[in-house]
């Protein structure tokens, strides 16, 4: 008996979202495919009906979980366009700090991805350059260096806080935000 194209599409559906779960979880390689099919109840040899390979689905839940860290960000601070205050005071507390699963997978998973292959280069590389859009439109720029500059700098502090103990951590975020804060005071005058 064959599974109709509604069914199909659940099964790919519950497998997509368990998969990006974990990966904002765990890492993109914390994904097996066959514990993964059979946390979803699904055989092994079901997956190939879904994606045609590994690489597939994790590049597909990558961007799962960035999608969904963004649409998180964005229900939290609903106006169109966030100000630069208010993404910096975000993305750099300790709520942020403390909770990488929920949080933005670029911070958790770039590591990942720059050690994986095009294609989930890729999937990264499309968001890192949408926030890049958020961030100008944040600050009424142009210059697109700036923004990805800054996002690195969101990035490398977000991870590296939490690595360090509490105390420097918090050291850390408050210094990238002051720095950041008066990196944007700077342009604003010229």
């Amino acid at each position: 008996m064959g599974h109709s194209q509604t069914e199909k599409a659940q099964s790919r559906e519950r497998i997509v979202d368990r998969a990006a779960k974990q990966i904002r979880k765990n890492g993109l390689q914390s994904v097996s495919v066959g514990k993964l099919m059979s946390a979803v109840g699904l055989t092994h040899g079901g997956f190939y009906g879904h994606f045609s390979s590994r690489s597939e689905l994790l590049a597909v839940a990558l961007e799962r979980a960035m999608s969904e860290g963004a649409e998180s960000f964005h229900a939290e601070h609903p106006q169109s366009h966030a100000a630069f205050e208010t993404i910096l005071r975000r993305y750099l507390s300790r709520q942020h700090r403390d909770h990488p699963a929920e949080g933005c997978a670029i911070a958790a998973l770039a590591g990942d991805a720059a050690r994986s292959d095009e294609t989930i280069r890729r999937a990264m590389s499309s968001h890192i350059k949408a926030f890049a859009d958020e961030i100008l439109d944040s600050l009424n720029g142009d210059d697109r260096g700036t923004a990805l500059f800054i996002i690195g700098a969101l990035v490398g502090t977000l991870t590296l806080s939490r690595v360090l103990d509490t105390k420097d951590s918090d050291a850390l975020l408050a210094a990238a935000k002051r720095e950041l804060f008066t990196l944007d005071a700077g342009r604003n005058s010229h």
